[in-house]
């Protein structure tokens, strides 16, 4: 054990066992590992651009040409190389497309600066060089380049839209999926504290329903979960529901583990199961007597209290993503209520946590039931209904999807193009 300590380079100031590596050495290995990282996304990059198909540790197969998917899948150890797959990432998050270009940029800007350097130009300079080509690139853009959106009309957009996913599988569409990302991303328009236009990208939803052709992908206006109602009894659509997003059981009580109650007489046991039924039963009422006409609950809710809901006339969705029910509390006005209790330790229903829409209904896609809330008042939402015929195509589907609209929000923002 006490070997690792044992130091035979003569030149190394590092106090454990290892070997020092500094100077062009090192800055050739960092640029090889650049420029392998490179290599591999390469091949994806422009309109024949290949798909990568990968395979991970339990067998999961991702089919992509997505810059940003692919890096993430592979298993990258060097540290320059992991800069370039954080870098990639990062344009991801930022602006949704470019993925792979920023990447090949980068390896080929290293390799020319690694043939500079070579050349006994002091890298300092290389830095100021490239800083300043920078500067002049971005001014040249903004000056030559960049013209204004209102300008070149909704053709501009569908053009933007069009180049992002040239390159992708929905290539081959033409213009269809171009035209309906421009669409669904101008149908969730709000304004900020500022007055300036906004265009979430998180408020556009993609459902992906397998089966049919591509070319059968539809979008609307309205917010759809991939859930039915809870009940067979309940109607099919309620005008001007009033919403509640819960994130608690509506089922019947239980006591909390190692909690023991001891009973001396029977007969207050079948008193105590009435008692835990009613506890439920006496939250359902409270928020029927609210006016509460449409409940979406993050978990479950037993058949005996669907029941009572159904015979109000109100509708429920239950087991709902969190990430849903937060998007459906912000777009209608509610706020998710994690329990009943108030202040005074009683329970009730604060009616300004309620939220309102114009309609909420179940409507039939393939051959699943699916929820759609249309109208919301507080953000609007657009729902886009991808159709393929595996999972592997829909997935891929859904990435170019949605690096499209990302590019579009950026134009549509930023107000040039």
């Amino acid at each position: 054990m006490s070997g690792i300590f044992d130091v035979n380079n003569q030149d190394s100031a590092l106090f454990i066992g290892g070997t020092r590596v500094s100077g062009q050495e090192v800055r050739s290995q960092n640029v090889m590992a650049a420029q392998s990282i490179a290599n591999v996304i390469k091949t994806s990059l422009g309109p024949v651009g290949l798909d990568k198909m990968l395979v991970d540790d339990v067998g999961d197969v991702t089919i992509s040409n997505d810059g940003a998917t692919i890096l993430q899948l592979l298993e990258v150890e060097h540290p320059a190389g992991k800069i370039l797959v954080k870098l990639a990432q990062q344009q991801d998050t930022e602006v949704g497309d470019g993925t792979t270009s920023v990447v090949i940029i980068a390896a080929e800007l290293l390799r020319r600066a690694n043939e500079l350097i070579k050349s006994h130009i002091h890298p300092a300079t290389v830095i100021a060089g490239y800083r300043l080509a920078c500067k002049e690139a971005n001014r040249f853009i903004a000056d030559q380049m960049a013209q204004k959106v209102d300008r070149l009309g909704k053709d501009a957009l569908v053009n933007v839209a069009m180049t992002t996913i040239s390159s992708k599988i929905l290539g081959t569409y033409g213009t269809f999926f171009a035209e309906m990302a421009v669409d669904a991303l101008k149908a969730v328009r709000m304004q900020d504290a500022r007055g300036k236009p906004r265009y979430p990208v998180k408020s556009v939803n993609i459902l992906k329903v397998k089966g049919a052709s591509a070319r059968e992908s539809n979008y609307f206006t309205g917010y759809a979960l991939y859930r039915p109602f809870t009940g067979a009894a309940m109607k099919r659509s309620v005008a001007n529901p009033k919403i509640a997003v819960v994130d608690f059981d509506i089922t019947k009580t239980r006591m909390k583990l190692g909690v023991q109650i001891v009973i001396d007489d029977p007969e207050n046991l079948e008193a105590i199961r009435k008692r835990e039924a009613d506890i439920s039963a006496e939250r359902v009422r409270l928020l029927l007597d609210a006016g509460v006409t449409a409940v979406f609950s993050t978990r479950g809710i037993d058949d005996i209290y669907v029941k009572m809901f159904a015979e109000a006339g109100a509708v429920t969705v239950t087991r709902v993503p969190k990430e849903d029910a937060r998007r459906i509390a912000r777009g209608c006005g509610a706020t998710v209520l994690t329990t009943l209790a108030n202040l005074d330790g009683e329970e009730s229903v604060d009616v300004g946590a309620l939220g309102t829409a114009e309609l909420v209904e179940q409507v039939r896609l393939s051959d699943d039931d699916v929820v759609v809330l249309r109208g919301a008042n507080e953000q609007p939402a657009s729902t886009v209904v991808l159709r393929g015929a595996n999972d592997f195509m829909l997935d891929e589907m859904e990435r170019s999807f949605h690096d499209s609209l990302c590019a579009v929000k950026r134009v549509m923002e930023s107000g040039s193009v």
